[in-house]
Parts: C-alpha cells; sequence; structure tokens
C-alpha cells in the first residue's frame, strides 16, 4: 500500500522538530507513573491552580452570571451574589451582542480592549491606544502570531535568551525560522550582558541570518529574574541600532518576590526615553490571567499591544487573526477584570485584595523555601526566584552520573531528573529543554506546590540529591 498524507515519513519537517520539554518526556512519564498508582506532583507546569491554588471570588462570581444570565432574572439573585458583581456581570453582558455564546470581534470586544488599554496608562503612566490591543486564546497564542508575521523563511532569526521557555525555540521551528541565542549569565543573577547580545547578532549575521526580533521575557522564566531600569535602557538602545522588533513576554509582572527590583515594562522605559527611540523603536507586549495571583490558566485568555507598528502591518495582522473569527469571550471577560478589578469602596474590594496579597505573600514564602532548600543539597547552586514561578537551580553531576547517562542514551539532566521522578514523584523539567551552556546542568520547578507541603517536597528532593551524588560520586 502506498504511504498516507499523514504517514510519519510524510509529515512536514517543521513538525517534527518542533520540540517542547515542558510536555516531554518527563512529563509522560509521570503521567504513566500516576496512572499506575504512584503519587505524582507535577511541577512542570506553571499550572496554579492544579497545584491547589484557589480562584479569587470575584472573577468567578461574575463570569457565573455572564454564563448563566438568567440568575440575573431571579429575585433571590441578591443574596447570592455581592452588588457589584451583578453590575458587572450586566456590564460584560452589555458589551457583546449575544452574550458569551456569541462571536466577539476578532480583535477582542472593544469594550474590554479600552479597560486594558486604560489599565496600561495607569501602570506606565502614557496613553495607550485600544486599537492596537488584541485579545487572544491566552498569550502563548499572541506570541506565536507575531512570530508568525515576523518570520519569512529560515535566514530569519529571532534573539531568544537562553535558557529559555521553549515555546519560543518550538513556535520558530516550526515556523521555519532561526533561533539565534544569547546567554543569560548565572554567576550575575542572570543578568544580560549587551556585549554578548552584539557577538550573538554579529554570529549569526556571519551565518547569513536576517535577525529581525529580539524576545525578552521579564520576569525571566526559567530563571525568575526581573530586569533593572537600566537593563531595559541598554536593550531598547540596542533594538533601536540594529532595526529589531521587541518581543516583551511580561505575563509574570505580578509575581514580584522582593523590592529591590520591581516590574518595570518595556514600554514605560521606551516611553520615558523620549524621541527619536520612543516614536521609532517597533515593541509589542503580551501579558495574560493565567498568571500572577489570577492562576487562570485554562480559561485561555491573553492579549498583545502593538507600539509603533504601522496601521498596514496592523490591517495584515487583524487579517490574520480573523481567520479564527474571534478570541474565547469568557476569557476576554477575565482580561477586563484583571485591569479593571474591584477598587477601593466596592463591596468586593476588602475580600478581593486580601486574596490576592494572600497568594502573593505565600508565593513570596515558598520562592525562600524551595531557594534555600536546593542551596542546602550536596552540588546544587540556586538563585533567589525574584519573579514569576520558578526556581531553576543548577545540579553539578558527578562523572558516575554523566557516563551512566550516556550509556542509556539520556542527556545527564534528563537522566537525573527521571531518577528524581521515580524515586521522590516529584515532574520536573530538565535544563537541556531550555538551553544552557555546554557541560551545565539545570532543572526548573515552578514554587506553586501548597505552602504547607513545600518542606516536606523539599526534603523529599534532599534525600534523593544527597543519595543520587553519594552514588554516582
Amino acid at each position: 500500500m502506498s504511504s498516507k498524507p499523514l504517514d510519519y515519513e510524510n509529515l512536514n519537517e517543521n513538525v517534527k522538530k518542533c520540540q517542547y520539554a515542558v510536555r516531554g518526556e518527563l512529563y509522560l512519564r509521570a503521567s504513566q507513573l500516576q496512572k499506575e498508582g504512584k503519587k505524582i506532583i507535577f511541577t512542570n507546569v506553571g499550572n496554579p491552580h492544579a497545584l491547589g491554588q484557589k480562584p479569587l471570588t470575584f472573577p468567578r462570581q461574575v463570569i457565573a452570571l455572564c454564563q448563566a444570565p438568567f440568575l440575573l432574572d431571579d429575585p433571590n439573585v441578591g443574596q447570592l451574589f455581592p452588588a457589584d458583581a451583578i453590575a458587572k456581570a450586566k456590564h460584560y453582558l452589555s458589551l457583546n451582542s449575544g452574550g458569551l455564546g456569541a462571536y466577539s470581534d476578532s480583535r477582542g470586544i472593544p469594550g474590554v480592549r479600552k479597560e486594558i488599554a486604560d489599565f496600561i496608562e495607569r501602570r506606565d503612566g502614557y496613553p495607550s491606544d485600544p486599537e492596537h490591543i488584541f485579545l487572544t486564546d491566552g498569550a502563548s497564542k499572541g506570541i506565536m502570531q507575531i512570530l508568525h508575521t515576523i518570520i519569512r523563511g529560515p535566514n530569519d532569526g529571532v534573539l531568544v535568551p537562553v535558557p529559555q521557555y521553549p515555546l519560543y525555540s518550538a513556535t520558530i521551528s516550526l515556523y521555519g525560522g532561526s533561533l539565534v541565542p544569547y546567554y543569560l549569565e548565572e554567576t550575575a543573577d542572570w543578568g544580560l550582558d549587551i556585549n554578548d547580545l552584539r557577538q550573538s547578532i554579529e554570529q549569526a549575521r556571519q551565518n547569513g541570518i536576517t535577525v529581525r526580533a529580539m524576545v525578552i521575557i521579564n520576569p525571566g522564566n526559567p530563571t525568575g529574574q526581573c530586569l533593572s531600569e537600566q537593563n531595559l535602557r541598554q536593550i531598547i538602545q540596542f533594538c533601536y541600532e540594529e532595526i529589531l522588533v521587541l518581543l516583551g513576554d511580561e505575563v509574570y509582572q505580578q509575581n514580584i518576590y522582593q523590592d529591590e527590583h520591581p516590574f518595570i515594562s518595556a514600554r514605560k522605559v521606551l516611553f520615558d526615553m523620549g524621541p527619536p527611540i520612543s516614536k521609532e523603536l517597533q515593541l509589542v507586549s503580551f501579558h495574560t490571567v493565567s498568571k500572577g495571583y489570577w492562576g487562570e490558566c485554562g480559561q485561555r485568555g491573553g492579549y498583545f499591544e502593538m507600539t509603533n507598528i504601522p496601521p498596514k502591518s496592523v490591517e495584515e495582522i487583524y487579517k490574520v487573526a480573523s481567520i479564527s473569527l474571534s478570541p474565547n469571550v469568557p476569557a476576554q471577560i477575565f482580561l477586563g477584570l484583571l485591569a479593571n478589578p474591584p477598587k477601593p469602596g466596592d463591596i468586593s474590594y476588602e475580600q478581593f485584595a486580601r486574596e490576592s496579597k494572600g497568594i502573593l505573600e505565600s508565593l513570596r514564602r515558598r520562592a525562600h523555601i524551595m531557594t534555600d532548600g536546593f542551596n542546602s543539597c550536596k552540588n546544587v547552586v540556586c538563585n533567589f526566584t525574584e519573579g514569576a514561578m520558578y526556581s531553576f537551580p543548577q545540579i553539578q553531576l558527578p562523572p558516575g552520573a554523566i557516563d551512566a547517562a550516556k550509556k542509556l542514551e539520556k542527556a545527564p539532566d534528563v537522566f537525573y531528573c527521571l531518577k528524581l521522578l521515580e524515586a521522590t514523584g516529584i515532574s520536573t523539567v530538565p535544563g537541556s529543554g531550555f538551553g544552557q551552556k555546554e557541560g551545565v546542568f539545570h532543572l526548573r520547578t515552578t514554587i506553586l506546590p501548597a505552602e504547607q507541603e513545600m518542606p516536606s517536597i523539599m526534603a523529599s528532593f534532599k534525600k534523593f540529591n544527597d543519595a543520587f551524588m553519594a552514588r554516582y560520586e
């Protein structure tokens, strides 16, 4: 029988080259062990609610009323829902003809985009245009859409930080482009050296690559660092000089666990720098309801905002967005609530503030517990998680472990993480899935397990690690 189009050998080669470590070999093995009855702690992905984080009450009340609008006609609705949640639900239902079951504009509901524009203005101190904001099914879809727009072929390159979130390497492969790595310096708290950036772009050009964009992840994933204003100014100046579009992945902007390095948006720094840069540098910024104290990953709500993108280019991006007709409408309501949450004096404000503050304070404590726990282990070194949701410890593997991994045809950090999974049930992601310097090994774990479980998880890790090191040294 002749081969068929969807036989493996006939698939698009870009699909086969695409790798996504967060749901790779370790995750598949963890899922198999779970089916066999082993307790698994899935720390491989930033999925807060799956690890016990409770949803914020007010947004869920609003979305419940929007999903079941007949409740608004019930005379007892005021006994079940606060008045401000009822008012918000009516507001959002009025913005989209047909409610949540109807398509919206392909860019998202105009009224929600206006709320996001107002949020951006309050955050940065500069006006934002709702016409340049597109709502998407999670930030990932927006990132993929913009990369698809930028990459024209294999000679187009995108500067990506290493270690990097594998969404970028996978998407660049899928669209047939070239990833151009720039390395973050672990010994400098995962800082960025502008000279390394220049070397990376020069090397790419010598190899025939046209570098068209630069990605920053701030706060960092998997590294957890927060970029300083000085670093952002250097990056913006660099992109301006090299004529690159800057892609600002800022989905963890609420997840800050120290006071020395607050989150500052690339957009704010760009406008602070003034003309000509502020009027010429092309910037696309991304945000989501999946992270922060919201953690609403399953809702799939995100947006991107474009700065200094020509109107004709915006029209083309709109055309491509229109192919999918509409982003997820319930998620758009969550985005509106993220941008316009309860305010002081509102009935639900105190509860909303108490819940969101409690989540962030607990995450800050968990960041310290995990960092201290890793640094108490033999041959493990870990920088503090300044922001985001992850620890990225370096595992200094002995030669015996590296040799054992080679015999099994495994990367050394994959070998270590598999042994960790089998012994403890802790599911992590090997550092090789994010990129790392040659001969250096890491793993990524979230800081999301319940705070009361964190000490026992770290004790279990330490017991495994120290036994592993003793065995292979």
